[in-house]
């Protein structure tokens, strides 16, 4: 093939935009499939999503009611988790509260991922006097500790599962911003994208067919790495006394409840304890995995 056929097509944005989101997908799919350190953390995942979905599944008890004269018995058969100062099970509560709890995560990184990325592909995109302006309010958001900005947001808006998830979201909408804007302007400068605008593609059509599809990939993986910091956030908040009324069961406010009994009764407040550090490290393990492949 002669030189002045091979040109248009190195030249053509369709050919030169569509290869490396192909290509990149498929490559971090092959390796995070191979990858065998990452079966227990994504069981873990899933089992927590499970309990989220289906609770009555994995424990049909009620969570709410208890036996008063089964109260503060140690884990056993009967009682994985054991039981809370009113003869309640653990284990179901945990089980059951994972639907608020995570639900709220999700929502948390919603806002994020989509409040971050429109700042970032603007302040990318556009530059300019816009991209200053956006950045330093990010710059405000990121000089201010994510837990304080949250505690200052629920204060504000009031108490309650949605609140606490749209004030953990807007704390951590700044790291999506600086990831989003950081592949934005990586793209911006690819040959494909001059080639399009020189061809007299619409700026509109040159960012919905060329740059957002090159650029979501961190962004994504990013949001399962914020997934365990959110899981956190959210449970810190409810520990605090933010989120559901009690007796509604909330992975926080569960470690909450057993403060009291830590000296003769230490599962209620470890064994919740332990099963949300095992998600959020799992949350952790997989997202900076799927980081990683992205780099590749």
């Amino acid at each position: 093939m002669s030189d002045t056929l091979i040109e248009p097509l190195l030249l053509d944005p369709r050919v030169e935009a569509k290869a490396p989101v192909v290509s990149r997908r498929r490559s971090t799919a092959i390796g995070f499939i191979r990858k065998p350190g990452l079966v227990i953390p994504v069981l873990i995942v899933l089992l927590a999503i499970g309990f989220a979905v289906a609770p009555g599944f994995f424990a049909s008890g009620d969570p709410l009611s208890g036996v008063p004269a089964e109260k503060l018995q140690g884990p056993s058969l009967a009682h994985w988790f054991g039981t809370d100062n009113l003869g309640r099970d653990l284990y179901t509560r945990f089980v059951h509260g994972a639907a608020l709890s995570l639900t709220a995560t999700l929502v948390a990184v919603g806002i994020a991922l989509v409040a971050g990325s429109i700042i970032g592909l603007l302040a990318g995109f556009v530059g300019g006097v816009v991209d200053a302006v956006l950045m330093r309010i990010v710059d405000v958001l990121l000089s201010i500790p994510a837990l304080l900005l949250s505690l200052a947001l629920v204060t504000a808006l009031g108490f309650g599962t949605i609140n606490v998830a749209i004030a953990v979201g807007v704390s951590m909408v700044a790291n999506f911003a600086r990831v989003m804007r950081a592949e934005v302007m990586r793209v911006r400068g690819a040959q494909y994208v001059e080639a399009a605008f020189s061809s007299g593609v619409q700026w509109l059509g040159v960012l919905r067919r060329h740059v957002l599809p090159n650029s979501y990939a961190p962004v994504v993986a990013l949001s399962a790495v914020e997934f365990g910091q959110a899981v956190l956030a959210v449970s810190a908040l409810s520990f605090l006394g933010f989120g559901a009324v009690p007796p509604t069961p909330e992975w926080g406010s569960l470690v909450s409840e057993g403060r009291n009994f830590l000296a003769n009764a230490w599962w209620m407040t470890t064994l919740p304890g332990l099963a949300i550090v095992a998600v959020v490290i799992s949350a952790h393990r997989i997202g900076h995995e799927i980081e990683r492949s992205n780099r590749r």
